[in-house]
This record gives structure tokens, C-alpha cells and sequence, in this order.
């Protein structure tokens, strides 16, 4: 398995001419929870094409990224997610980038595999790449960064590492059962949703 880079709070300018310079890139967060105005962003991953994969450590009191922001807010680089809803959210909260444009390999398998209820990214990458993520470490500890173990810093970089050849095998899925164009107006949607979550409204399309 290839290494991995680590920064901590940013990527530097190398990296960033590096990822610029993609069509698409894969990218997750790891977190001290789920409530992102309340729990801690504390590690970013970003994978490419190529296989560079990025660990960017976030330490706490960080609020600003300028390369991330240029990266992650470039308009001719899709920044890949699986349930991008939360990813997004925890980036605009914490360093307060308004990620565009988005691809979620969950949405995409919700439309596209009608025929699982399974779309949690150890079953999609399971199914559609033939190789079995250890979750293990999912649920653990994030937020001492600086001694995070070998075992959740693989765990991390694996989580980035299929998603865009997953991403490419769903695109195909979706245009054969012409689907994506749906897709795509519900990653269009994904800013709105998260712009309510952090204003702290529930569903406003219920009755």
C-alpha cells in the first residue's frame, strides 16, 4: 500500500497545485462526533487518481485552511464524498469553506442499487470493488491528533482510496438506469440541506 503524506492544519502549496490539477478528488473527515456545531473536526483526507493520499491533522482552535479552501472550494475539481450532508457541514462549520461542487457515493447508491438497502461504504466498496474495509477503528478517539495509531491513520487513508473509482462505477450505473441527471440535482441540493442543518432547522419538507 502506498504511504501517506501528514500536515497538520493545511496542505502545502505543492500538495494543493497537485490536487488542483485533478478532475476529481476523494475526500472525508473524521471527527469527535456527529453534531458538527457541537464535536470537533480533527482529521481531513483527500485522495486523488493517483493514489496521493493526504492526512491533514487538525488541531483544536484551528478555523482557517487557506489551501484547503482554495481546494476544496475550486470549481473544476469534484470533491467526492460518501454522505457528503455531514462532511460538508463539519468543513463550513470548522473552517468555514463552502465546498463545491460535490459528488456523494451515498446518494449515488441510493438511486443507483435499488435493489439493497445496504449503502454504508464498507458494502458499496465491498460489492463494487472487491475489497473488504476494516471499520474498526471508525469509532475511536480522533481528537489527540498528534498520536493518532497506525491503525486509525489507515483506517483513514482507506476511506478515501476507493471512493473515486467507486464514484466511476456509479456514474455508469446511474446514466444506464438514466438516473443521473436526479443525482445531480440532489448534489446541487446539498448545500441548502446542510445550510438548515446548521441553522438548526429539522425537516422542513415534513407535513
Amino acid at each position: 500500500m502506498p504511504a501517506f503524506k501528514i500536515f497538520d492544519n493545511d496542505i502545502d502549496f505543492d500538495t494543493l497545485q497537485e490536487y488542483l490539477g485533478c478532475e476529481a478528488i476523494a475526500v472525508d473527515t473524521e471527527t469527535m462526533g456527529l453534531i458538527p456545531r457541537r464535536d470537533r473536526l480533527c482529521l481531513i483526507q483527500i485522495c486523488n487518481e493517483q493514489d496521493s493520499v493526504s492526512l491533514v491533522r487538525i488541531e483544536r482552535g484551528i478555523n482557517l485552511a487557506p489551501n484547503l479552501k482554495i481546494l476544496f472550494e475550486a470549481p473544476d475539481v469534484t470533491k467526492v464524498f460518501h454522505f457528503a450532508r455531514f462532511d460538508v457541514a463539519m468543513l463550513e462549520a470548522h473552517l468555514s469553506i463552502a465546498t463545491h461542487p460535490i459528488f456523494c457515493t451515498k446518494i449515488a447508491s441510493k438511486l443507483a442499487r435499488t435493489y439493497t438497502d445496504k449503502h454504508g461504504l464498507k458494502e458499496l466498496v465491498k460489492e463494487l470493488e472487491k475489497v473488504e474495509l476494516d471499520k474498526t477503528s471508525q469509532s475511536s478517539d480522533w481528537g489527540n491528533v498528534h498520536v493518532l495509531s497506525e491503525a486509525q491513520l489507515k483506517y483513514a487513508a482507506n476511506d478515501v482510496r476507493y471512493l473515486l473509482p467507486v464514484q466511476r462505477k456509479l456514474i455508469d450505473m446511474l446514466i444506464r438506469e438514466n438516473r443521473y441527471d436526479l443525482a445531480k440535482a440532489c448534489f446541487a441540493h446539498i448545500p441548502t440541506l446542510i445550510y438548515l442543518d446548521l441553522m438548526g432547522y429539522a425537516d422542513v419538507f415534513a407535513h
